[in-house]
Parts: structure tokens; C-alpha cells; sequence
């Protein structure tokens, strides 16, 4: 019998899937035996393929880059080169207000899979000591090559250590673009790399901060309940970590996106919204989502949204284990990620040193599509909280 998902099914996909700009869509048949000796000639598959829609304001030979296919890491790797230099020139307060002298490095790391996991460093300017560091986890819809980059810079001149990798099959590193075959597998990844990068002689015996936004937040708390003793404390910018009941989906469908993502795991299914409308407030700023040229902004692989699903199961259950000192920032108007989940997490949590900040008005990318003066303001509220926790050290 065939299997057929068509334009009227829409599957639930966890809060956090952020896509960027419009998205267009063609139909095709993915056709795949599903037994060795099938009943049936063949099944199928309906699934929908993204046109990517043409970067406004630059010239016909880079859209012609931009829309070559990414799901292995040296395409994206080749239109990461060819944005870079338009990327940082472009008119937002993370770009324009950078601060100068930040050093900065990148380098590949094979994991113990052998994939190459790109790397990245943000250190203050010469002569400035350094406080600690504060390793990165990013979210569904984005690398730590774009927006990341400015306030990497804004928190590297307060004098930490920023470090950041993208996740396998995300940004610059190894993997089938937006594939998340296993989310343990990224857990452990950030584990590892982590690992070794605190093993660095400028930030070696220093307080290590791990910092998650959106999927990247339920990355991170997942590393720091695998290895509390690990982290002196943990930062959460809109994070995703439980589905609030009113975006739960109903338990059949649940089980139809978890028997599909045994059988088809890498098709991918059409988003219900265009969530980078939802995720940035500011339309100029929303405008420049586009040239995060390299982001994953396609439909959802059905192996992906199960683990993502599982994977906030799994936090929900286990949110009384954190007893780290925690300091969460949510938007109240975030309509992507609850600000709700984030206030059960620090109602839950065990940590003695908890924070949470809601931003009245504010949606779900606080620190890349707010006005400028709340940008400054999240950035400054982070520096703050780690200033106090490094004092104590």
C-alpha cells in the first residue's frame, strides 16, 4: 500500500523550527520498497521541495551560489565564503556596533565519528583578562557563523572567552543538513568538543558557562544533566525543553511522525508557519534573515522532529535535576517557544541560583531581531549574571 503525505497533512513540529525568509514549495514522489519481497510493486511517498526564494540585493551569480544544494557540508561551506564579507556588512546593531580588536579563530575538530565539527573562537582584544568562557549550542534554524558572530564579539569584549560549534549536519560541519539521526548524538558531540576545547591554555582552570538558545537550549541542559559537574552554570535564551499543552500535538499523530521516521527518516514535511515571522519583531531585521544563507530552512526530516519531540519529553521529566545556577531569557510575546516552558523550568529546576528574565513585548530571537535597545539590553543582562558568578569564583 502506498503511503502518501500530500499538502494537507500537517505534522507537528516542535517549537524552535525556525525557517528564514518565505519558503516555496514543489511536490515530488520519494518511491522506496519497504520490504525486500513487497506485496506491492513499489510505495511512495508525496513529500514537498523548497525553491529557494532569490536574496534580495545581491548580484545573480551569488543567488546562483545560494541556491545550490546543501546537504553536504562542502556546498555550504563554499556559500559560507562567498557571503562572509556581505554578511558583516549588513545594517544591524550585532554588525555595525561590533566591538574592535576581538581575535578570532576557526578550525575543524574530527569527532570520535569521524566528521569534521567546524569550531569557532571569539577572544577579548590583547591585554584584557579573560573571566571565563561561555561555550555556545545554536538553535534548529541557525549556525554559529551569522548573527552569533556579533554577539560573540559584544560578550568577548567584556572579557570572556566565547566558543562555539555547529552542530553535525548544521552550518559548516559534516552531516546531512538538518538531519538529527540521533539528538543524544548532538549531546554527546558538544560533550566531546567542549571537552577538549576547555583543555585550551588561555581559558584552562577558568568557570566554563554553557549557553543554549532555542534547540540549542535543550542541547545544553541535556549536556549539563549528562555532566553536571562539568559547567559552572548554564545561560537559556528562549529555550526549547517542554511543549506547552496548547502546542502539544494529539498522542495518534505522535505515533504517525514516530512510525514514519522508522521508514523514511531523512524526508522532510512542509512547516505549518513561516516561523522567522513569528521570531523577529523588527521587519528590517527580519529582512536580513535570508542571508543566513547556510541555515537549515527547509521542511523538517521526519527522523529529526521525533528526536526533537523525545528529547523535550525527556527534559520535562527531568528538569528537577538541574541545580546549577541557571539564568533563563524569554520574550513574553514568543510565540515560537512558550515564555510558559521557560517559567516551569525555573519553577522546577533544584538550582539555589536561578534567574529568570521576561522581556515584556519581545519575541522569540532576543538577541537578533528585537529593537536595538532591548538587543543591548539581553546582552547586557548576560554579561551581568556571568560578571557576579565569575566574582564568586
Amino acid at each position: 500500500m502506498d503511503l502518501v503525505l500530500d499538502s494537507t497533512f500537517r505534522p507537528f513540529l516542535p517549537p524552535g523550527f525556525l525557517t528564514s525568509g518565505r519558503n516555496h514549495y514543489r511536490p515530488f514522489i520519494l518511491q522506496r520498497n519497504l520490504d525486500p519481497k513487497p506485496k506491492y510493486p513499489r510505495q511512495s511517498v508525496i513529500v514537498m521541495v523548497q525553491k529557494k526564494p532569490k536574496i534580495e540585493g545581491v548580484s545573480d551569480e551569488l543567488n546562483l551560489i545560494a541556491s545550490q544544494n546543501l546537504d553536504h557540508a562542502p556546498a555550504r561551506r563554499r556559500v559560507r565564503s562567498a557571503f562572509t564579507n556581505i554578511q558583516q556588512q549588513l545594517d544591524h546593531i550585532l554588525f555595525k556596533m561590533a566591538p574592535a580588536g576581538i581575535r578570532t579563530d576557526e578550525w575543524y575538530e574530527k569527532n570520535s565519528k569521524g566528521q569534521e565539527i567546524f569550531c569557532k573562537s571569539w577572544l577579548p582584544k590583547p591585554g584584557v583578562r579573560i573571566k571565563g568562557a561561555l561555550c555556545f549550542c545554536h538553535g534548529y534554524g541557525d549556525t554559529c557563523t551569522f548573527f552569533f558572530e556579533g554577539i560573540a564579539k559584544h560578550i568577548a569584549a567584556s572579557g570572556y572567552g566565547i566558543y562555539a560549534i555547529d552542530h553535525p549536519g548544521f552550518g559548516l560541519s559534516e552531516g546531512l543538513h538538518g538531519y538529527v539521526p540521533s539528538f543524544d548524538g548532538i549531546v554527546d558531540n558538544v560533550i566531546e568538543q567542549y571537552t577538549i576545547i576547555k583543555g585550551r591554555p588561555e581559558i584552562r582552570g577558568l568557570p566554563y558557562f554553557i549557553f543554549g538558545q532555542s534547540m540549542g537550549g535543550a542541547i545544553a541542559l541535556k549536556a549539563l544533566l549528562k555532566e553536571p559537574r562539568q559547567w559552572d552554570g548554564i545561560v537559556l535564551v528562549a529555550p526549547m525543553c517542554k511543549i506547552a499543552e496548547d502546542m502539544a500535538p494529539p498522542v495518534p499523530l505522535q505515533e504517525v511522525l514516530i512510525f514514519l521516521s522508522k521508514i523514511i527518516p531523512q524526508a522532510k514535511l512542509v512547516p505549518q508557519k513561516d516561523f522567522a515571522e513569528l521570531a523577529f519583531r523588527e521587519l528590517k531585521k527580519r529582512e536580513m534573515t535570508p542571508y543566513n544563507v547556510i541555515c537549515y530552512s527547509d521542511q523538517t526530516r521526519l527522523k529529526t522532529a521525533a528526536e526533537l519531540l523525545n528529547a523535550t519529553k525527556y527534559i520535562e521529566s527531568h528538569v528537577q535535576e538541574v541545580a546549577s545556577p541557571m539564568l533563563i531569557l524569554h520574550g513574553a510575546a514568543d510565540r515560537v517557544t512558550d515564555p510558559r516552558v521557560s517559567q516551569f523550568l525555573y519553577d522546577n529546576a533544584s538550582s539555589e541560583d536561578k534567574t529568570l528574565k521576561l522581556y515584556e513585548g519581545s519575541y522569540h530571537s532576543l538577541l537578533e531581531g528585537e529593537p536595538d535597545d532591548r538587543i543591548l539590553t539581553v546582552l547586557g543582562d548576560i554579561i551581568t549574571w556571568l560578571d557576579v558568578r565569575c566574582s564568586l569564583k
